[in-house]
């Protein structure tokens, strides 16, 4: 369709004979109307200014649209992703979204972000200070240093929390998320005894929300050096389902009164199986799809987390990938995390002692060492 036409009109009878495809030609000489040429000639150059402002117009929005997608694609973290009852708080939503039922997004299907691991750092409600020593040490302080270290090591870290019916604490949380953004928010209710619920929710959610190769659930009370985590998980492996961590076999325990007690210790007998220590272990993808794929209530729990894990584990044709640099009681040349094992479940005194170990160049400046000279 051309952007101007003119219009013609057919001259009448009565009226003088003017330029018309439909008139016949007039023997008569005519001059030209002077006041007509000028009409039509303000009209053209109106035309002109009009088209030329809007594809001004229709230009400068269509720079600041693809500025405002490439700057979503690069990722600022600027707002919260949901993804069913859990949401990541430094997550934003891919340019490349599409519509589409996923019962409980709004209808919007995003993009999960592809990394070589996802590292959920386990915390609760009582661990403020504990997340303040992280981010005084090895984990980021803010959105922006959360990218890079992301950018540099392949692992997109975030404490992962359940919720709270203590409208005070989830107050005060929101302002720590508002703060940091980088949490991982879970719709579970936050309790200890309820720790495996916990986990098997925490691996369902990064499922949904990151396309990773290895998932690592770890503790807010270890020191953790995240290059060398990125060089251990981008070893080659023959086996596409594998559960790495430092491996452990121990009596059960039947005394209510003892710390470590096993309800359905019965179910087990004398002595667990071969099973990861809680503070730190990584779950390969194939593994997680499973378990994201599992009806709810459809996996046994005990009481202790780490054995739970280690008993879906058992039912699973995975290999067991035992690794020691995964519990040094001392920072080393090869050490991933360093916890007081057997002493504690993670670090005594974590508060403090994660600042002790930041300060010593062994634990924090010492360099990466390659893949090939960790140890198995």
């Amino acid at each position: 369709m051309p952007l101007f036409s003119h219009r013609f009109s057919t001259a009448s009878s009565n009226s003088p004979a003017s330029p018309s495809y439909y008139s016949k030609p007039s023997s008569k000489t005519h001059k030209p109307n002077s006041s007509s040429s000028s009409y039509a000639s303000s009209r053209i150059h109106l035309a002109i200014i009009l088209f030329s402002l809007v594809s001004f117009f229709i230009g400068v929005a269509g720079t600041i649209f693809a500025i405002s997608s490439a700057g979503e694609r690069l990722g600022g973290p600027n707002s919260v992703y949901r993804c069913g009852g859990s949401k990541d708080t430094s997550r934003v939503v891919s340019a490349s979204r599409k519509l589409g039922g996923d019962g409980g997004n709004g209808g919007v299907v995003v993009e999960r972000r592809k990394l070589l691991g996802f590292v959920g750092i386990q915390t609760g409600f009582d661990s403020g200070d504990r997340r303040a020593s992280l981010r005084s040490t090895w984990f980021p302080s803010d959105p922006d240093a959360l990218l890079r270290l992301e950018q540099a090591t392949g692992l997109a870290f975030r404490f992962v929390i359940g919720r709270s019916k203590d409208a005070k604490k989830m107050a005060d949380l929101e302002k720590e998320i508002k703060e940091y953004r980088d949490f991982v928010l879970l719709d579970v209710e936050e309790e200890y005894v309820r720790l495996p619920y916990k986990t098997l929710a925490y691996f369902k959610a990064a499922f949904k929300l990151f396309e990773a190769d290895y998932y690592v659930k770890a503790d807010d009370d270890i020191y953790l050096r995240p290059d060398r985590l990125a060089t251990l998980l981008a070893k080659e492996r023959l086996h596409s389902q594998t559960y790495i961590g430092c491996m452990k076999k121990g009596p059960v325990i039947t005394d209510p009164k003892l710390k470590w007690y096993e309800k359905q210790g019965h179910l087990i007998g004398n002595e667990y199986f071969l099973h990861a220590y809680g503070p730190i272990y990584i779950l390969s993808a194939e593994i997680v799809a499973s378990l994201a794929a599992a009806r709810n209530g459809s996996l046994r729990m005990f009481n202790n987390e780490d054995v739970t894990i280690g008993s879906w584990m058992l039912a699973m044709d995975v290999h067991h990938e035992d690794n020691r640099a995964l519990c040094d009681p001392h920072c080393s040349s090869k050490s991933i995390a360093v916890w007081d094992i057997p002493k504690c479940s993670g670090l005594c005194n974590p508060e403090s002692r994660l600042k002790e170990l930041h300060k010593t160049d062994m634990c924090s400046k010492s360099p990466t060492l390659p893949s090939d000279d960790v140890d198995q």
